[in-house]
Parts: structure tokens; C-alpha cells; sequence
């Protein structure tokens, strides 16, 4: 029972980082299409900086499971997240 929850919270953070990345990339980018903004911003060095702020969709996500004394999603999102400043920290040394 643990697990199942912990992967939802793992899905869950994936799909609000996701979807808070394509939200960013559309505001940001002045009505261009998705992959030719990832492309620029990959090209410009700012990619990692994009999905940064794709991750604020985990935190609200992250406080509404807390809110619901759902405990073991609420630390699926938080791996999630982790994994994602990690990446990101480490997209950023290449």
C-alpha cells in the first residue's frame, strides 16, 4: 500500500513538472511553438532555468497532499523535485 502511494506521488510530480514546464515555455515564449523554444532555450544555455520553474506545479502539489494527510504522495513529489534540481544542477555542469 505504501509503494502504490509513493508512485502516485512520483507520477503525479512527473506530470505537474511536465505540464508546468509546457505552461512556462508557452508564457515565455512570446506565442513560439513548444520545441522551438526548448530548442532555443537549450541553445541559449537557460533549458535547466525552464524546467525549474516547471517544477512550482509540484509545490502546489506537494502542499495540497500534505493538506490532505496524504503523506507518502506528498514524498513521491518531493523525489520528484529532488530529482529534478539534481538533473537540472547537473544539466547545468555539462
Amino acid at each position: 500500500m505504501i509503494k502504490k502511494e509513493l508512485i502516485i506521488g512520483l507520477l503525479v510530480g512527473l506530470v505537474a513538472n511536465t505540464i508546468g514546464l509546457i505552461l512556462v515555455a508557452t508564457i515565455l515564449g512570446n506565442g513560439d511553438d513548444f520545441m522551438v523554444v526548448i530548442k532555443a532555450a537549450a541553445a541559449e544555455g537557460f533549458l535547466g532555468k525552464l524546467i525549474s520553474l516547471g517544477a512550482i506545479l509540484n509545490l502546489i502539489t506537494f502542499f495540497i497532499f500534505i493538506k490532505k494527510k496524504q503523506d507518502y504522495r506528498a514524498r513521491g513529489v518531493l523525489i520528484i523535485t529532488i530529482f529534478v534540481a539534481v538533473f537540472t544542477f547537473v544539466f547545468k555542469l555539462i
